[in-house]
């Protein structure tokens, strides 16, 4: 849901914006004049401004520049008549993203707040993320000196200094996107734009749409032409997230990018040059995709030039401690209080195979960090799926079978879990129930001493 501001001095214009665009989810404020609606922008935070160019007192383009001194990111659409268009793309060359004429079909309108809305979001999501990239994402802070992390490191110094596609590989929440961030801003390209596109998340029609633009008259709703993703991004990288769910359609279209360095318009006849390095990253096996016509071979041998294969958490534990020690620190300092983690924690946490990788560390660690009260995080605070590996089987609470009574047989394995656990029961009862002490006398740590209770 978008917040969204509409001037115009018609009110029979406003209420039909209001009632069109709050049918589909959007919260509405309206002025019937520019001065009105400053006041509304100094108090109150907007995503979009929709406006009329030709209003009594201050104009369409003078509230769009005063709009954008007091929010930034503000996105706006201008609206005019047919006779005000020349001072609509006057308003556009100033900053405005699109303009619709009166009167405006309700389609074309709402596909033009729809763009609008998302690209101001992208463009937003990338001036913020260049501020915080000496901070958060810059190849520095990409967290761990582990030998498989270590390997990655030296692989990302290479890769950056070359333009050639980057294919990065690696199980969902592992950091794709983190590398691919590190790969731009470590190269020639890292003053120009680094656009991400999350490939699974858009229709097929909207995916190609997006990536190549379009020409005016392409489809329903195109009134005017349109820069896709990869004109966008002229000059800098693409991250094509979740690039194995591309259609068949569309990889022919992404092949012709890798080969001849050019793009067409939906809808168009002309080629557009692009400059644009590709960084693709997936957590498919694209080979196997290759093998049932799922993915092209010709454009998986062209986004692999290079291939960087991110480890899963559980194949570099060594980095946990210093990835929960950078969540805490950040955690501390967003919420101004300061947490730790306790030594059986932390064990804790370090045993866990972590099947959600880095994504679901952070989770977790932001989830006990803003349960805890005392300052320092505890075994006994830790959720239940950190005292198992997986989902444990139901234990039985029937007597065991021993000697001479074979009445129930269950597998062995099965049986020895059972004695284990009672033996783990008679030992913690002769340690007052204390887990430490048990361990100790047992030769385990106390991590595998919950996981076997629990087992």
């Amino acid at each position: 849901m978008a917040k969204i501001l509409v001037v115009d001095d018609e009110s029979s214009i406003i209420e039909v914006l209001d009632s069109l665009l709050s049918r589909n989810g959007h919260d509405i404020a309206s002025a019937s004049n520019g001065n009105v609606a400053v006041n509304l922008l100094k108090d109150n935070a907007f995503d979009l401004l929709i406006t009329d160019m030709r209003m009594p007192g201050m104009n369409g383009l003078e509230l769009m520049k005063s709009a954008k001194n007091l929010q930034e990111h503000l996105a706006v659409i201008v609206m005019s008549a047919y006779a005000e268009v020349d001072e609509a793309v006057s308003a556009m060359k100033e900053g405005a993203f699109d303009y619709i004429t009166k009167p405006f079909k309700f389609d074309e309108l709402l596909l033009t707040v729809q763009r609008a809305l998302s690209y101001e979001n992208a463009m937003v999501e990338n001036k913020l993320l260049k501020r915080s990239l000496k901070t958060k994402y810059h190849f520095d802070f990409i967290i761990g000196d582990s030998e498989p992390m270590l390997r990655v490191y030296s692989l990302i110094e290479k890769v950056a200094k070359t333009g050639s596609t980057v294919l990065v590989t690696g199980e969902s929440g592992t950091g794709k996107e983190l590398i691919a961030r590190a790969i731009h801003e470590s190269s020639a390209r890292s003053k120009y734009p680094f656009i991400k596109v999350n490939c699974a998340a858009m229709p097929d029609n909207l995916l190609e749409s997006e990536l190549f633009g379009y020409v005016k008259g392409a489809f329903t709703g195109a009134a005017n032409d349109r820069k896709g993703l990869f004109e966008a991004a002229d000059g800098g990288t693409i991250f094509l997230d979740e690039i194995g769910s591309v259609p068949l359609n569309t990889q022919v279209k992404l092949l012709r990018v890798l080969q001849e360095k050019e793009i067409r318009r939906v809808g168009g006849t002309d080629n557009v040059k692009v400059d644009v390095r590709i960084v693709a990253a997936t957590n498919e096996d694209l080979r196997r995709k290759t093998t049932i016509g799922e993915f092209r071979e010709d454009l998986y041998f062209r986004l692999s030039v290079i291939p960087v294969v991110l480890p899963p958490l559980r194949e570099r534990r060594e980095d946990i401690p210093a990835l929960i020690d950078h969540f805490l620190k950040r955690f501390s300092d967003e919420n101004h209080r300061k947490i730790t983690m306790g030594a059986g924690a932390l064990e804790m946490f370090c045993e866990y195979s972590w099947p959600g990788n880095i994504r679901q560390l952070e989770n977790l660690v932001n989830r006990v960090a803003t349960l805890n009260e005392t300052g320092e995080i505890i075994v006994d605070e830790l959720p239940q799926e950190l005292l198992t590996r997986s989902h444990p089987e139901q234990v039985s609470h029937a007597p065991l079978p021993m000697h001479g009574d074979l009445d129930t047989i269950i597998p062995l394995k099965k049986y020895l879990r059972k004695v284990e656990k009672a033996y783990l029961g008679k030992v913690l009862d002769r340690c007052d129930g204390d887990k430490n002490l048990a361990a100790k006398n047992l030769g385990i740590s106390l991590a595998s001493l919950y996981r076997k209770y629990e087992e």
